[in-house]
């Protein structure tokens, strides 16, 4: 049964109070949007706490990012331009959650993706999560940057800045936002333990297998990377951060194939 738009806003706030809960945010800080038709979505209010709304404080918007309804004291979140840009290029998108979570965003400011494996279930369910270039917030350099990685990845490291989750419901963006803070604690503790044992290479087969077996939505190497594809290493284990990102959407082209074959070289040669 489909939720009303009322339900719709209530679990927008239940979610922001988790986030909020689970320092993933400060202050004002983070925001989330639902798609609700191809041209209304909700979203949250720019300048509020996300732990403490309640169902009156979340707007509508349509797909240009402009207000259809908000309550008196309340606009969008200023990255709301973040928000449509996902929907624009995806579909199958129904929610996008946007945080700071705390490791997650540490990597995005030492500017190192989240591509080792480690976790099968980080592996199966989030895949490789690249870091989007630097842009000021509330302008278009974050959607611009967002773009290119949206065809090949469901959540994206925003360089010096946070973090960016999307999928066919709002639990299941939460869901890998909490995932991926939890990869990025992992990946930094193990590393404080002289660095974490990777999945071998077979390994991997497996565990992409159990993906495909599944039949899970959403974008990942396991379907997308070219190496993967072609029976090689997948972007896991050579650690290309953008490997999945092509001209045509179907797989590398002549270029990026030799750049990755000669990456994937040097990281078998070490």
């Amino acid at each position: 049964m489909m939720m009303s738009e009322y339900e719709i806003k209530k679990q927008i706030c239940d979610i922001g109070k988790r986030i909020y809960d689970r320092r993933m945010v400060a202050a004002n800080d983070g925001n989330i949007s639902v798609k609700i038709s191809d041209n209304e979505f909700l979203c949250t209010p720019t300048g509020v706490s996300k732990g403490f709304m309640t169902p009156e404080y979340i707007c509508k918007v349509d797909a240009e990012g402009n207000v259809i309804q908000a309550n008196k004291g309340f606009k969008p979140s200023s990255e709301i331009k973040m928000h449509m840009r996902v929907y624009k290029h995806r579909p199958d998108v129904k929610s996008v959650v946007h945080a700071h979570p705390i490791y997650a965003t540490s990597f995005a400011i030492a500017g190192k993706p989240l591509t080792q494996p480690i976790m099968p279930e980080a592996v199966i369910a989030l895949g490789c999560v690249p870091i989007a270039e630097y842009g000021t917030p509330s302008t278009n350099e974050i959607p611009d940057a967002v773009e290119k990685y949206l065809p090949y990845y469901d959540a994206v490291l925003l360089e010096n800045h946070g973090a960016l989750a999307y999928s066919d419901s709002l639990l299941a963006a939460y869901h890998k936002m909490e995932s991926l803070e939890f990869y990025a604690e992992l990946l930094f503790l193990s590393n404080q333990l002289g660095g974490p044992q990777e999945f071998t290479k077979e390994q991997m087969k497996k565990l992409y297998e159990v993906r495909r077996a599944f039949g899970m939505s959403g974008k990942h190497p396991a379907d997308l990377c070219p190496n993967n594809k072609n029976g090689h290493m997948s972007c896991h284990n050579c650690h290309i951060p953008d490997c999945g990102v092509a001209e045509d959407g179907n797989g590398a082209d002549s270029d990026l194939v030799a750049m990755i074959t000669k990456k994937v070289m040097e990281q078998l040669n070490k």
